[in-house]
């Protein structure tokens, strides 16, 4: 089967991640004895904490192999509702918290029971990828939102106002953003609920870089919306990509249907990464995670001054996340082709802004700072010395 018109319509449409190709191309130069920076897979450096390792560990000693309830692990939807009462003063029910496979698993509920085929969501341009994605697979489909620096890189009520219409039926935002790494304040978070609610939507807030902010906290939506939906992940703050945990916290009434979808689209959540998961909220953990944070934001500190300084625009020092939106329209409209050329000849892998939707994706690139800050500064100094080379060459 060569011919891609017999595989589904929703396969074709939608987009592989551009940064891919980039990734492999960075691999097969490392490979070559080259050494690369990368500076591009929204992925933390750090390994998985101690703590949790070795619950992970016990947790496979003990037999803890098989299948749990498709809501999750009892023991790790109360401590997660735990959570939201120790850090953001909020009582979150255990019976509303789903335990997922990653916050992909989270999403996929939430688009899968909320969305019908030709309905859809408004989302924000530049956004994370796959949420546009995801609606696509469920035969909806993402509106599209640009939104600028002005805008604090998020959708507002105006925005809401201006662009629902009958085929609507929420708002999904992301509070820290990828790829901006805004943060909505608790006023914006309020005000977008209820402009969302005028219409008698849904709003739903990914707050999976929640713990990823510097010098401030991140209030989450339940403190000003208790109808609102949440995504999150143990990926980001806690460092645990690779065992594919998230979850998601609904309103009451969703949870028979979110059961069913759950038990038949994936069954449960990995097993053994939940009881490791229950150790992320124990006080030494907590402690080890808050020392990472201080890393990030050390980091942020250090990059982004760097970048402005050899022409790099960023309009508005990003709150949240580990990245950086910069703008590269002094040097270039093709963003894509820039990082390309980096790569090749100063051997630094970095995100073009395609990845991230439509609006300004030409005249940006996205910089993640997974790396030690002599690492990040060495980047810069390949950067700067890169763009004189392409600036010689147009």
């Amino acid at each position: 089967m060569t011919d891609p018109t017999r595989f589904s319509a929703r396969s074709r449409d939608i987009a592989p991640f551009h940064v891919m190709a980039l990734l492999a191309r960075a691999q097969a130069l490392e490979a070559a004895g080259h050494d690369v920076i990368h500076l591009e897979i929204g992925e933390p450096d750090f390994t998985t904490i101690e703590p949790v390792v070795r619950a992970g560990q016990a947790a496979l000693a003990a037999g803890h192999t098989r299948y749990t309830a498709a809501l999750g692990l009892p023991a790790l939807r109360q401590a997660i509702a735990g959570f939201y009462q120790q850090r953001y003063d909020v009582d979150v029910d255990p019976a509303r918290v789903v335990v997922t496979p990653g916050g992909s698993g989270a999403l996929l509920l939430a688009a899968s029971a909320l969305v019908d085929p030709g309905r859809h969501w408004l989302l924000a341009d530049p956004g994370y990828p796959c949420n546009r994605h995801f609606l696509r697979l469920v035969e909806a489909s993402a509106q599209l939102v640009p939104v600028s620096a002005a805008d604090n890189w998020q959708l507002t009520p105006a925005h809401v106002q201006r662009c629902w219409n009958q085929d609507s039926v929420g708002a999904l935002v992301a509070s820290p953003a990828n790829p901006t790494g805004s943060v909505l304040g608790r006023e914006a978070l309020a005000d977008l609920a209820a402009a969302v609610r005028a219409h008698d939507g849904h709003l739903v807030v990914d707050e999976i870089y929640h713990g990823l902010t510097y010098g401030m906290d991140a209030p989450s939506v339940l403190e000003v919306d208790d109808n609102a939906w949440v995504l999150n992940s143990f990926s980001k703050y806690f460092g645990m990509t690779g065992w594919r945990l998230g979850w998601l916290v609904a309103p009451p009434a969703a949870l028979p249907a979110l059961e069913k979808l759950a038990q038949n689209l994936y069954i449960s959540a990995p097993s053994m990464a939940q009881h490791a998961a229950l150790a992320c909220f124990q006080p030494d953990s907590i402690a080890l995670l808050e020392q990472r944070r201080a890393e990030f934001g050390r980091r942020r500190d250090a990059l982004l001054p760097a970048l402005r300084a050899i022409g790099l625009g960023i309009e508005r020092v990003p709150d949240g996340a580990f990245y950086l939106y910069c703008d590269v329209g002094a040097f270039t409209d093709d963003a894509q082709v820039l990082c390309h050329f980096l790569l090749e000849t100063e051997h630094v892998a970095l995100t073009p802004g395609v990845d991230f939707g439509q609006h300004g994706a030409s005249t940006h690139l996205r910089i993640a700072y997974t790396q030690p800050v002599e690492r990040l500064l060495q980047a810069v100094g390949r950067i700067e010395r890169g763009l004189q080379r392409w600036q010689q060459q147009r």
